[in-house]
């Protein structure tokens, strides 16, 4: 007389019955192929979901379109040449520092030990948020107005400045991420305005007072841009206990 099978729901089995992989798993969850995937997907969108909520991220978001705002009702004045570049900076300084602010972790050492996935969320967040920052100024310029440095001068400030704040987050704490981005306006609007009352200021790594074009100012732009984005995905803000809560 034969032993009956055992299946992997834990239920008797007999050589008649019989069991498929699309009916029993080893979890003992009975699925079909087309639902193998679901509890992955839900896993993965309740991750996102919390890293967003202990990052800010909601509250960043409403502060860029604050800024947005601000810059389509600053385009409604009429400025003189570098008044025009100068305003924009700030308010582009603004979203960045709105985007560094977010890599700070309430969590501190324990959440950089045990979440295998925090570099991939920490890259796709900033690299979103970075994104967005750009796009919503650049809309918010073009419903009427008009943005002195087009939409590459937009897109290369942000960039550049948003890095600027990740250094700065990785190397003081995100708490302290405004700062890098703040010193960096000083001279940035000093810049813009040597260029109508010179010497005029020309380094590319003050990006802001070079042309839209300038291959140099840009890739000074990418380069903090990426070596903040790769500092901060790699190892996150440094810890502050400040920052924990």
């Amino acid at each position: 007389m034969s032993t009956p099978r055992i299946s992997t729901t834990g239920s008797a089995a007999t050589p008649s019955q019989g069991s498929t992989p699309a009916q029993t798993t080893t979890l003992g969850l009975a699925t079909e192929p087309g639902l193998a995937t679901e509890p992955g997907l839900a896993t993965a969108a309740r991750l996102m979901r919390l890293y967003a909520v202990s990052r800010r991220i909601p509250a960043a978001l409403a502060a860029i379109a604050g800024c947005a705002i601000a810059l389509r009702v600053a385009l409604l004045g009429h400025w003189d040449a570098y008044g025009a570049l100068q305003l924009p900076l700030v308010i582009e300084t603004a979203a960045a520092t709105m985007v560094a602010a977010t890599v700070a972790s309430p969590f501190g050492e324990p959440e950089r030990v045990c979440g295998r996935w925090l570099p991939f969320l920490r890259l796709a967040a900033t690299v979103a948020l970075t994104l967005i920052a750009a796009s919503a100024l650049v809309i918010a310029a073009a419903t009427g107005g008009h943005l002195a440095g087009g939409t590459l001068d937009a897109l290369r400030n942000v960039a550049g400045i948003t890095g600027l704040g990740l250094l700065c987050a990785a190397a003081l704490g995100g708490g302290l991420s405004w700062t890098g981005p703040t010193a960096y306006l000083i001279p940035g609007v000093y810049a813009l305005y040597t260029q109508w009352h010179g010497p005029a200021l020309t380094t590319p790594w003050l990006w802001p007072a070079r042309p839209p074009r300038d291959l140099g100012g840009a890739l000074c732009a990418g380069l903090v841009f990426a070596a903040g984005l790769a500092v901060i995905t790699l190892r996150g803000a440094r810890d502050r206990a400040g920052d924990q809560g």
